[in-house]
């Protein structure tokens, strides 16, 4: 995997992130809520928050959330999402998984993570979280499972065709290109502090509007609109059109995954 600017990356999807994105199977959270025995005054860590999308339904079943994220736009989208839905027990910090050791955390129960994690150097982030994780606390990795785990629907070959014809065939990492990682997550956990490595999934079907879609495109870092740039009209057109094609309907339906891994210590 390529070097990378996180603010390049992910700026300009901050909006789309926001309101396009699916979030998780909502049976993730009663999970986690049974199995943690959640009642309201847990600590909990959510680590390359984004816009909250894991944060802000756990703030209501813990007593203190603290979300980092390396991008201020995202966690200003989060702030904003927590203003709506009323949310008031959630730290908003500006950091990553290298800045951990020095802000001051206190002990936590869970920490969680979404898709972040694959940028993330894996085995130091966990050892780090060794060290703030209390004994009986849980590593919860969130994610719409590995890449290929699920049958794609077919209109997701149009999308790559419009992608790759602005962007060429490899996916775009600020300057340089991203590679997903060959290790699974599960592998890397397995020699971590956190080696009892349980995973769930869920999967369900989303029925999306074209201008759903579309937006979609631009909550990703390979087809940001910074990555696109000027190109970005043109290719909203291209990929309008070819969609309309596909299905004047202006429906589609696609399955998705919430796959949760959770750790714990042995």
């Amino acid at each position: 995997m390529s070097s990378y600017i996180p603010h390049e990356l992910f700026a300009s999807t901050a909006p789309y992130y926001a309101r396009y994105r699916p979030g998780y199977e909502p049976a993730l959270y009663d999970l986690l809520a049974a199995r943690f025995s959640l009642d309201g005054t847990q600590r909990l860590l959510d680590l390359g928050t984004g816009t909250g999308v894991l944060a802000l339904p756990l703030a209501k079943l813990v007593g203190h959330v603290t979300a980092v994220d390396p991008e201020p736009g995202m966690l200003d989208q989060a702030r904003r999402l927590a203003a709506e839905q009323g949310i008031t027990n959630i730290d908003w910090r500006l950091g990553d998984s290298t800045t951990l050791s020095r802000m001051g955390l206190e002990p936590v129960l869970l920490t969680v993570m979404g898709s972040a994690f694959h940028w993330m150097d894996r085995d130091q982030t966990l050892r780090d979280l060794g060290q703030l994780i209390t004994p009986e606390g849980a590593v919860i990795i969130a994610s719409g499972g590995a890449p290929d785990d699920l049958e794609p629907a077919p209109w997701l070959d149009l999308i790559a065709e419009v992608r790759t014809r602005y962007l060429g065939p490899e996916r775009r990492a600020g300057s340089g290109t991203y590679t997903h990682p060959k290790e699974h997550h599960q592998e890397v956990l397995a020699r971590s502090p956190f080696a009892n490595v349980e995973t769930i999934r869920w999967d369900r079907t989303l029925t999306r509007t074209l201008d759903e879609v579309i937006g979609l495109q631009f909550s990703y870092s390979y087809s940001s609109p910074a990555q696109l740039g000027a190109h970005k009209d043109a290719f909203e057109r291209d990929l309008r059109q070819a969609l309309t094609e596909f299905n004047p309907t202006g429906t589609f339906d696609e399955v998705v995954r919430t796959e949760a891994i959770i750790a714990t210590r042995p």
